[in-house]
């Protein structure tokens, strides 16, 4: 079985990549364009994932708040997306990815505060080095 520090490192790779990639094809594209086509590319890979491994069942008896939450979660990554491109038009990806990173404090607070997980010591100097690690990084040098 893989664990998940596997999927998680690669989705950091994969999150760097996005950050190259991005940069490069928003140089003459409009931001909001550029997302709607990111986003058709990831629908039909998706789409070819569950349809190779046949997961187009859907689970009897599923409630309604779990979609809800799916469809929010959908909204933000929508958002989250479309800033990020305008973002990387506008600015180095050296700058904008290690802000975008960020997430993981806003992760971290709105795990807190929503779902009620504990803050540990280890957590918190955690998310403290996140933010100090993007401050080194985007602040202005004064060179």
């Amino acid at each position: 079985m893989v664990s998940w520090q596997i999927f998680a490192v690669a989705s950091a790779f994969f999150a760097g990549l996005t950050a190259i990639f991005g940069k490069l094809g928003v140089e003459d594209l409009n931001s909001n364009l550029a997302t709607l086509i990111r986003t058709v590319v990831i629908f039909f890979v998706t789409a070819a994932i569950v349809t190779w491994r046949r997961e187009w069942v859907w689970p009897r008896g599923v409630e309604l708040r779990p979609v809800l939450f799916l469809l929010l979660s959908g909204l933000a990554t929508g958002f989250s997306w479309l800033f990020y491109y305008r973002a990387l038009q506008m600015a180095p990806a050296s700058l904008v990815a290690p802000i975008d990173k960020l997430s993981v404090v806003f992760a971290i607070a709105l795990a807190l505060l929503f779902l009620g997980e504990p803050l540990t010591p280890r957590l918190a100097a955690g998310g403290a080095l996140v933010v100090v690690g993007v401050l080194v990084l985007v602040w202005p040098s004064g060179a």
